[in-house]
């Protein structure tokens, strides 16, 4: 499922590096003006990057995926050492043995995507659709310094298909595909679009795609049925309120090659109004995003260069929806309490006011690197990279107890990387090889005078103004790895990495220790409250990994893979408690810095099981996933660690059928984090079909997820804050995570023309 096989790594002489290798495909077109048999091309500059340490999702388990969901980052799910953190229904936060969100670096097309929201509502993969995905690579071990700095826990490299180009000879190519699916959990529906026309040298593509779905179910009750609030409807005890979302994704892009020479330019574009949130007390309402990336390509005689620059920017918006307006009842009255509006009673019915929450966020970015082959065994990689982004961060006033001010949370935020690195990679013999890697950053971060709704804050805000808010962080990481290959059935890598990231704006500059506020404040999806800590420092992680990696010499038939890794993390932040909710088992924080230590195993293999005339190919592949995360200075767990988890799948490919059975097992998580309360959860065992049948330019999928309707709580879904009243109390079902999806039949089909 899965491909991790090292790239030759013979360096050829630099002359070699005038090349540029065309991949050329037939097309059918349902056009007069083009022959049936008409000939593409896609460029694809030769590169020397050493990506064997990366896992690679191969573009049939893309495929396979897509039509079961509108979540980017559930394409991962699979992936040796990746789990899924419960977010929004397209906007999950993917960890790296047990490190997630801001600790890893995630590129989509190259940009580094910053999250506006103190919620972390708008992730970086977020901002690409499942349907125009066209490569993922996965450093969950030692990432090269190359791939990204500012993160402790891994890099994800997620990028579009390339420019494709006419054929020498051709004349004009026109190429689309179009797709649609549909999901009965939740009534999930949407579809796709993409079109292409391009000469030899000039190229033009739109992407379109949109997907809406309304609240899943859970495979049980999880909870008492009863009027939703605001008493707009109806909630069974199965449904998981706020787990609502609609999306739509556009995107040009231009491409124009000559030569050794591609120049590339995109503009994206997101809308999403609306996105239910399931463990969090507030809703997406709004999240409105552009993005320019221009990129150069090229060969020359001394080696290959890259550059990259990209401005994006988002509008991003959080309200209540229906499923959390609380409804007071008729002719009600309620005092405000603890910051939190009072009711607005027009005619039969009070209604929490509300409270209205508006980000913005400005990021722009410039990256080059270059590939100097040395010699016919060594290879010099350097390059820099520059990022500016400033984010506001404010909540007009609405309802009692928030006059008269805007309440400014970040003011100004900023945060400025600028970053050079080189790495060495040698081919000593053909058995070894080394990679050494260097990379400095100097992270600013700064940000403006604040002040809240009214002088109840003031003091927090005063404190605030008068401290010294102008930060400056040196970060270095540094990676030395080796890998053996003794014959063409075995290879052993093993390496040590020291990564570091500075805090992100909401860590350092989140003010007020009002109960409100610090409920807005919530990156981990625990409906715990925090506050920033402006004396904040870098964490640094010191990784030790292996990978032993057995396989027929083909690498086609059979592997396994098993990977222990152990990471220490000075000043890792965590959070230190303030005081508990005084009327629920909740608690505000204080992000701080601690020690950690994580450490575990990643176990991945596939295998035949059989070849028959009548039944076609079976397959079998499994993987193993185990992480232990301990604060060295408390003695606690780590807050969101997955407890030791298995999948295992038969394929069956017979013709153009290709059928997955799947089962997944989640042992029980009884190693909770005591300091924010985190809820424990049992084990559970789920079972899911997947079928695709490709018929000349047509594929079909269809599956059911869930097969038998199990009732569970996923280990990272966070706390339930779906219903109700969630932010003077706790909704309605304190104590409970969010319930797993139940069972969801799918089906989707994808034409290319």
């Amino acid at each position: 499922m899965y491909d991790r096989r090292p790239a030759k790594f013979t360096i050829p002489p630099p002359a070699s590096f005038r090349r540029i290798s065309l991949a050329a495909a037939l097309a059918v077109l349902p056009c007069a003006a083009h022959s049936a048999d008409t000939t593409m091309s896609t460029v694809v500059v030769t590169d020397t990057r050493d990506e064997s340490s990366a896992t690679r999702v191969e573009a049939n388990t893309l495929q396979s995926l897509r039509p079961a969901t509108s979540d980017t980052a559930s394409l991962l799910r699979d992936v040796p050492g990746v789990s899924l953190y419960g977010a929004g229904g397209i906007s999950s936060l993917p960890a790296i043995h047990g490190l997630a969100d801001d600790r890893l670096r995630i590129k989509v097309d190259g940009m580094d995507l910053i999250s506006a929201c103190g919620n972390h509502m708008n992730p970086a993969l977020s901002y690409i659709d499942p349907s125009n995905v066209g490569s993922i690579s996965v450093f969950a071990g030692i990432a090269p310094v190359s791939s990204g700095g500012d993160s402790i826990g891994g890099t994800i490299l997620v990028n579009s298909p390339d420019p494709e180009f006419a054929q020498a000879g051709q004349g004009m190519l026109l190429k689309g595909e179009a797709g649609a699916f549909y999901r009965s959990n939740g009534n999930a529906k949407g579809g796709n679009l993409s079109v292409t026309i391009a000469s030899e040298k000039l190229s033009l593509s739109y992407n379109g795609s949109t997907a809406k779905a309304d609240n899943y179910t859970a495979g049980g009750d999880f909870k008492p049925a009863g009027l939703a609030a605001a008493g707009r409807g109806w909630l069974d005890g199965d449904e998981v309120g706020s787990s609502m979302y609609k999306s739509t994704n556009q995107s040009l892009k231009f491409g124009l090659r000559h030569e050794n020479h591609l120049l590339e330019f995109k503009v994206g574009t997101q809308d999403i109004p609306y996105q239910g949130w399931t463990n969090q007390r507030m809703d997406m309402t709004g999240n409105d995003s552009t993005q320019l990336n221009l990129r150069y390509q090229g060969m020359f005689d001394w080696g290959k260069l890259e550059a990259r620059a990209y401005q994006e920017k988002t509008r991003h918006k959080m309200q209540f929806f229906d499923d959390k307006l609380y409804w007071y009842g008729p002719n009600a009255t309620a005092p405000a309490t603890d910051g939190i509006p009072g009711p607005i009673c027009g005619g039969p019915a009070c209604y929490a006011a509300g409270m209205p929450m508006d980000t913005k966020g400005n990021n722009t970015g410039v990256t080059i690197k270059a590939d100097i082959p040395l010699s016919a065994r060594d290879l010099l990689r350097v390059g820099g990279e520059t990022q500016r982004y400033r984010m506001d961060d404010w909540w007009d006033p609405s309802g009692k107890g928030m006059w008269p001010n805007v309440f400014w949370n970040i003011n100004n935020g900023e945060r400025d990387r600028l970053a050079i690195f080189g790495e060495w990679e040698a081919q000593w013999n053909p058995q070894w090889q080394t990679q050494l890697g260097l990379r400095h950053e100097k992270v600013d971060m700064n940000a403006g005078v604040v002040q809240g709704y009214s002088a109840t804050y003031a003091a927090d805000a005063a404190a605030f103004n008068t401290a010294d808010r102008k930060k400056t962080d040196h970060n270095w990481d540094m990676t030395a790895l080796a890998r053996f290959t003794p014959d063409t059935t075995q290879t052993y890598e093993f390496g040590y990495a020291q990564k570091t990231r500075s805090p992100n704006i909401y860590e350092r500059y989140a003010w007020s220790t009002g109960g409100m506020a610090m409920r807005m404040i919530n990156m981990a999806g625990d409906a715990n409250g925090y506050v920033g800590n402006v004396n904040l420092k870098p964490e640094v992680a010191h990784t030790l990994s292996a990978t032993a990696d057995w396989h027929d010499a083909a690498r086609e038939q059979w592997g396994l893979k098993v990977t222990p890794y152990l990471t220490y993390v000075d000043d890792y932040i965590d959070a230190s408690r303030i005081a508990a909710y005084t009327s629920t088992e909740y608690v505000y924080l204080r992000f701080a810095n601690q020690s950690a230590r994580l450490y575990g195993m990643d176990v991945s293999g596939h295998f035949p099981l059989a070849k028959t005339q009548g039944f076609g190919t079976l397959a079998a592949t499994g993987k193993l996933n185990y992480v232990r995360g301990k604060n060295r200075t408390t003695g606690d767990n780590l807050y969101n660690m997955m407890p030791l988890n298995a999948k295992l799948a038969v394929e069956q490919k017979i013709g153009s059928w290709t059928n997955t059975l799947e089962t997944e097992l989640v042992a029980a998580k009884d190693r909770v984090n005591a300091e924010r309360n985190e809820v424990k959860t049992s084990g559970y065992g789920l079972v899911h079909l997947r079928s695709s049948y490709a018929w000349k330019q047509t594929r079909f999928d269809i599956g059911i997820e869930n097969l038998f309707d199990r009732h569970y709580f996923h280990p990272l879904g966070g706390a339930y804050m779906g219903q109700g009243k969630t932010m003077s109390g706790t909704g309605v079902a304190w104590g409970l995570t969010v319930p797993g999806m139940g069972r969801s039949l799918y089906a989707g089909v994808n034409y290319k023309f």
